[in-house]
Formats: C-alpha cells, structure tokens, sequence
C-alpha cells in the first residue's frame, strides 16, 4: 500500500477538543520549559482521553522527557482509537492490507495515524530493549506500507543488527 500521496490536513485533528482542553494544551507548551506541562497534559486527557491531539501532546511530552514506557502506553491507546475511528476494533497484530484499504474509505489519515502509532510504539520498544516486541511492530508496519514511506526498513535493520550481536554475544557466553 502507498502511503506517500495524503494530504497532511487534519492529520489527527479530525476530531478537534474543546475549548478548555486546547486551552491546557497551550498552558503545557507554555509550562515545558520550566518543567510544569505534565498537569496540564493529564488534565487535557481527563476531559478528551479519546482525542488524538492531547494522545500526541502526550506522546511528545514523555518521549521528549524519556519516559519511553509512559509514551509507550500512549502510543498504544493511540493505535487502538484510530483503528476505531477508521471502523477497525481488532489487535494490530490481525491488520491486512485488505482491512487497511477498507479503512482508508473511512479515513486515509486515520489509517496513516495508525500506522505511524504502530511504529512509534515498535521504536519505543526498541529504546526500552523489548527488540523482539519492537520488531514485530516494525514488521506489521512494513508489511503494510510496501513503498516503505513511513521508513520503517531503516528502523528494522538496525533492529535485525541489534538482534544478531546479541545472538552472538549469547553463543560466545554459553
């Protein structure tokens, strides 16, 4: 599937938060600095948890902040909710091409947030040394976007590099 040609409006915003939740959104970017942005993220997300803005403010926020495992969790509610908003309520573990094209009638943008979500969560995996679990991702992602424009081939080989000296690391200890 070829995922290059989508036009980058609305990408997540389909759906925009109140008034109140952008409001918090914009105190947190104007807390980063000094270190205060996390209240305002959690309370954004008490009043939208199903809104892919404030999944995204907190995807950033952890990453950024290293709290891999945190923006990990995120990622993953993120994968499931725009698989719903496409009509996809299965794991992504069972995702075909023939689920993803249905989808993109619904929502080519939810399709690709999808996706970009599943790789997220297989890089974070990586980052937090889970290889086998991030590599799964990597590769349903992969499978899914065969012209590769989500650059994912790049991410798996240095996955696959990773995995192969740690194999031999193991058959040299043993």
């Amino acid at each position: 599937m070829d995922l290059h040609d989508f036009d980058v409006n609305d990408l997540y915003f389909e759906s925009p938060p109140s008034q109140q939740v952008l409001d918090l959104l914009e105190q947190a970017a104007e807390a980063y600095g000094e270190g205060g942005a996390e209240p305002f993220l959690q309370q954004a997300q008490a009043l939208a948890p199903d809104n892919l803005m404030v999944h995204v403010a907190l995807y950033r926020f952890y990453y950024y902040q290293h709290r891999y495992a945190d923006a990990l969790s995120i990622a993953e509610c993120a994968i499931a909710h725009s698989g719903r908003l496409f009509g996809y309520r299965g794991h992504w573990r069972q995702m075909t091409l023939e689920i993803l094209a249905h989808g993109m009638l619904q929502s080519f943008s939810m399709v690709r947030f999808y996706l970009l979500a599943l790789k997220g969560a297989g890089y974070l995996l990586l980052r937090l040394g889970e290889i086998d679990a991030g590599v799964e991702r990597l590769e349903k992602v992969q499978s899914l976007d065969t012209a590769d424009r989500l650059n994912v081939a790049m991410l798996l080989e240095v996955a696959y590099n990773h995995q192969g000296i740690y194999t031999l690391k193991q058959r040299m200890s043993a």
